[in-house]
């Protein structure tokens, strides 16, 4: 049997579902979600922190729905290092450390993708460059961080 493929879903990539400002990721975001079989899903803990921070109260009842069927990754001891590691080499500035946060969560349990609309701190070269860089210095597996539009 094959395997598919494990992503994990950084908050974004929810809120895009329902986000009228930008109807262009909105689409892309929810045809992303139309394969969704293709994959095995997860969000984190941080995720869910995130969404109860939506001050809109539908939308958050909208988010908080939507992410009832995906898989939830507990926090593991080691994802507050690797964070802290991702921060202390540039990857994700301080002020940000839920963004590396999210990073670590989906490298410390495997996953193969890391699906982001957040292209000031998570999808972007230099990030991607040093996550290599962290990564292989730590024998880490290495992970693909992009938006869902490069899974269609």
């Amino acid at each position: 049997m094959i395997e598919k493929p494990k992503i994990y879903l950084e908050t974004s990539v929810i809120s895009a579902v329902f986000d009228e400002r930008n109807p262009e990721r909105k689409i892309l975001t929810q045809n992303f979600f139309k394969s969704k079989e293709k994959f095995e899903l997860f969000i984190s803990e941080i995720t869910i922190a995130e969404i109860e921070k939506t001050p809109d109260k539908k939308l958050k009842k909208k988010m908080k729905d939507f992410i009832e069927e995906i898989a939830l990754i507990p926090l593991l001891e080691e994802v507050e290092w690797l964070a802290s590691e991702y921060i202390r080499y540039n990857a994700v500035p301080r002020e940000y450390f839920e963004d590396a946060y999210h990073i670590a969560v989906a490298v410390i349990n495997r996953m193969d993708y890391l699906l982001s609309w957040h292209f000031k701190h998570i999808v972007r070269v230099k990030t991607r460059d040093i996550i290599r860089m962290v990564n292989t210095i730590n024998n880490l597996k290495q992970i693909e961080i992009i938006t869902p539009a490069e899974l269609l």
